[in-house]
């Protein structure tokens, strides 16, 4: 590779996939899992402030089916994913039910259809509905989650879309045609697919930790083949349902490497995004399972939560090698900690808001306490930042739009008519939100 080649594939890893730990402008693009870098930020200006039903609303677009992966923008171009279930008769659901061990919150579903679905940008049509696999037993999962809850990701002309145990699928954004399909990733999620993909260069990086497999794997974006696969090396507790996890990896370019940084079941870990070789791993200290939210990074330190039991905040120095438990964890914090939505680093602060709607905001370098209150409802949805706003989106439809800094500071609150599970998205001075009905664009008029 010569070094002009190398110049262009470094400078075009850092607009797709957002490696640096810096901000990346948004401008009209966001391609994955909370925008270009991956840590819900934007430098964009003029978002709007407030919002309803009738106030800034420039469309609002009926989705089919349900899904709770978050919108991803390029161009004119807006993707989502959805599944269409058949629903199942009620001797047939009791009949399912009676042969799982633990069916507590779980949901069954008929026959699936998974699907991509393209909705115009500025018209907010849908303009394709592409059926990417259709699943006729599928697995059962918990009420809170759904069938289409890994958000895509747009590398070019590409939508990698990935389901989980169901497969992983890449869709021609020109004219919707499917140009691959992979399902030979099996696993056991228990409650449903969650990881969203990732994308390096030529590889499409996706998490696979059931109760009965823990990997990560690349799939090569020509063709869908697996271009490597790593099993999980740490130690994890023996009862297979504390072993699962459901957490998106973040690509971090370091002096020697393009790191994924990848939470799973009681570690996270650190591997070389080109090989999938582990480079290091750190203990959670505690029983940590079924972890969610997206790692973020401030400087030289990533911070992981863990989610359940009890979700433990971890601050890791991300340039070690081997086993860094010992020597690479400078903090921890088990006060309030998010299980499902992910966190906000900025100026060398943490905000983030538990499960439950208690919000704070930490010093990053430290882990001291600046604020802490209470928002309205509960929350799954991850947070945006913007200028110097920080936007939390709960499962009753409202937003809480918050002041940056040291102290705690509402500036607007907002209600939509149903209930936030997927992120926001932003794309020129919009804000792009999915709700569990509809796909809305909200612009300052």
């Amino acid at each position: 590779m010569t070094l002009l080649h190398r110049i262009l594939t470094s400078l075009l890893t850092l607009l797709v996939t957002g490696l640096s730990a810096g901000l990346v402008p948004a401008d009209d693009e966001w391609p994955q899992f909370r925008g270009p870098d991956g840590q819900g930020r934007t430098e964009v200006q003029g978002l709007p402030l407030t919002w309803s039903e009738t106030e800034n609303v420039v469309w609002k677009t009926a989705l089919p089916g349900e899904g709770h992966s978050s919108p991803v923008i390029s161009g004119s171009q807006i993707w989502v994913t959805a599944a269409i279930a058949e629903k199942l008769t009620e001797e047939e659901t009791q009949k399912r039910l009676a042969a799982i061990r633990n069916p507590q919150s779980l949901q069954l579903a008929g026959s699936l259809q998974l699907q991509a679905i393209c909705v115009n940008r500025d018209s907010g049509k849908i303009e394709h509905a592409v059926t990417l696999f259709t699943i006729p037993v599928p697995e059962p999962k918990h009420a809170l989650n759904s069938y289409a809850s890994p958000t895509p990701v747009i590398a070019g002309n590409q939508v990698i879309c990935h389901f989980g145990t169901y497969g992983t699928a890449c869709v021609n954004r020109e004219d919707g045609s499917v140009l691959w399909r992979n399902d030979s990733l099996r696993l056991e999620h228990q409650n449903g697919p969650g990881s969203s993909p990732v994308v390096w260069n030529d590889l499409a990086i996706v998490h696979l930790d059931g109760t009965n497999t823990q990997s990560i794997a690349a799939l090569k974006l020509a063709s869908g083949e697996v271009a490597w696969q790593t099993m999980r090396s740490g130690q994890m507790d023996p009862t297979p349902e504390l072993q699962k996890a459901y957490c998106t990896p973040l690509l971090v370019q370091t002096a020697d490497r393009p790191l994924l940084i990848s939470p799973a079941a009681n570690w996270v870990y650190g591997y070389d995004a080109r090989d999938g070789r582990e480079i290091w791993k750190a203990s959670y200290g505690q029983l940590g399972f079924s972890t969610v939210p997206r790692p973020v990074i401030s400087g030289d330190r990533v911070y992981v939560a863990t989610s359940y039991m009890q979700s433990r905040l971890l601050a890791v120095k991300f340039d070690g090698t081997g086993d860094v438990t010992a020597s690479h964890i400078t903090w921890t914090s088990d006060k309030q900690i998010p299980q499902k939505p992910s966190m906000i680093a900025r100026e060398g602060r943490l905000y983030f808001v538990s499960d439950k709607g208690i919000a704070r905001c930490l010093d990053a370098a430290t882990g001291d306490e600046k604020w802490f209150d209470r928002l309205p409802g509960d929350y799954s949805a991850s947070p945006l930042s913007a200028e110097e706003r920080l936007y939390f989106f709960n499962q009753d439809g409202i937003c809480t739009v918050l002041k940056t800094g040291d102290q705690f500071e509402k500036i607007a609150e907002n209600r939509l008519d149903a209930g936030f599970m997927a992120s926001p998205a932003v794309a020129g001075k919009a804000l792009y939100l999915r709700t569990a009905s509809a796909l809305y664009r909200i612009e300052q008029k």
